[in-house]
């Protein structure tokens, strides 16, 4: 039985994880857009659906699913448990091309930076709590039921969690707690769950340019002082390993919101940079398999695919089925690395190990999308409207 390893969340000298301003209204007056430069205030886009976005949040959930089927140091070690022998031996030509498929982690922290500053602009720290909840749970909760029957039903692979740890993970907190994860793909939400706690911050102030900037710049420096402080609290909070892949995304978004100017190209320059360190020490503690100049090269280029965007250039898509592949995105990262190398083990023998790789992928998006039309869609609904019930009884009661 292979006890089941735990996916680091730091790096180098970092803990291992075992993841509109407030209203100054003008009554005879409709509130203007917040200005950026002191001479001229250019026209703010609003809002809304960048189908591409979604596109390529699919596309980051792929090639994290077929680096951890094809691509992983553990994977290339003789006697392994999911292939018996080295991947490289097996496929070398998709094992060399996978296992730069990690990055698609870091791809994720951007665009969920980028999203949540879209997604959350004037609305209030109530709204921005519920729609994270429903927007987390349902799928989550499923995962972990799933992956815990399928590990209960087809020993030999993973070792199973105690009951107690299990039923701490239904809370996302167990990095918190130092308890293990059901899945060890769940290290991200944990440093997802952090960015938000920082973040809602600036949305209980109210979203503006000018507060959004001051809190990259400050969330930057303290990322900057945080491992050198040797400060363990303070690396729990800033979070130095994703601060700058989460910077990066709030940058563009502004830079897509307000338009471009010297200011925000140099704070994307300097989370760029700072960016290519935390690459390198994740190949140098976590992968091993990859090269730093890979994983640059690919990182500069989704910028550069994200800079595109942020400056209006995909505006004009607007395929329609983009907007399903978003929704299978997060049921497909949460429940495709434990249930699929189990199933990759069970069926190694049966066909050709390329093959077999594309046709468990596939068969985790046709999940996700049962998963997103029958759990998640329904379950958010109650839960919103729950959420909804109780803050209104909460806003409600009587003081004292």
């Amino acid at each position: 039985m292979v006890q089941m390893h735990a996916l680091n969340s730091g790096y180098a000298g970092l803990p291992a994880q075992p993841l509109p301003p407030l209203a100054e209204s003008v009554p005879e007056h409709p509130p203007r857009p917040a200005r950026i430069r002191q001479h001229s205030a250019p026209p703010v886009r609003e809002g809304r659906r960048l189908y591409v976005i979604d596109g390529v949040r699919l596309l980051a959930a792929v090639l994290v699913a077929v680096h951890h089927y094809a691509g992983t140091d553990r994977l290339d070690q003789p006697g392994n448990p999911v292939w018996d022998r080295p991947v490289s031996e097996i496929m070398p030509t998709v094992f060399r091309l996978s296992t730069y498929g990690w990055i698609g982690v870091e791809i994720f922290f951007v665009i969920s930076g980028f999203v949540i500053c879209m997604s959350c602009w004037g609305r209030t720290p109530r709204q921005f709590f519920v729609s994270r909840v429903i927007r987390l749970y349902p799928a989550y909760w499923f995962a972990i039921a799933f992956t815990t029957a399928v590990i209960v039903a087809l020993p030999g692979v993973w070792e199973r969690l105690r009951l107690r740890d299990i039923l701490l993970n239904l809370t996302m907190l167990q990095s918190g707690s130092a308890s293990p994860h059901v899945d060890g793909v769940y290290w991200t939400l944990w440093t997802e769950l952090r960015f938000y706690l920082l973040f809602l911050v600036v949305v209980a102030m109210g979203l503006t340019y000018r507060r959004v900037v001051v809190f990259c710049c400050v969330w930057g420096t303290a990322a900057m002082l945080a491992p050198i402080s040797e400060l363990r609290l303070m690396i729990l909070i800033v979070n130095p390993v994703a601060a700058w892949f989460f910077i990066a995304g709030l940058v563009l978004y502004l830079m897509y919101r307000f338009g471009q100017d010297l200011l925000l190209w140099g704070m994307l320059t300097l989370a760029w940079l700072m960016a290519q360190v935390e690459l390198g020490r994740r190949i140098e503690s976590v992968e091993h398999v990859s090269g730093w100049r890979g994983s640059a090269l690919i990182y500069t280029a989704f910028l550069l695919f994200m800079v595109g965007v942020a400056l209006g250039l995909t505006d004009r898509v607007r395929w329609k089925w983009l907007v399903t592949a978003g929704a299978l995105t997060y049921p497909l990262y949460l429940t495709h690395y434990l249930a699929g190398t189990v199933l990759i083990n069970r069926l190694r023998d049966t066909m050709d190990p390329r093959l077999l790789v594309a046709v468990v992928i596939a068969g985790f998006l046709v999940l996700s999308g049962l998963v997103h039309r029958f759990v998640e869609r329904p379950a958010a609904r109650l839960l919103k409207r729950g959420l909804d019930t109780s803050f209104a009884r909460l806003r409600n009661a009587p003081r004292g």
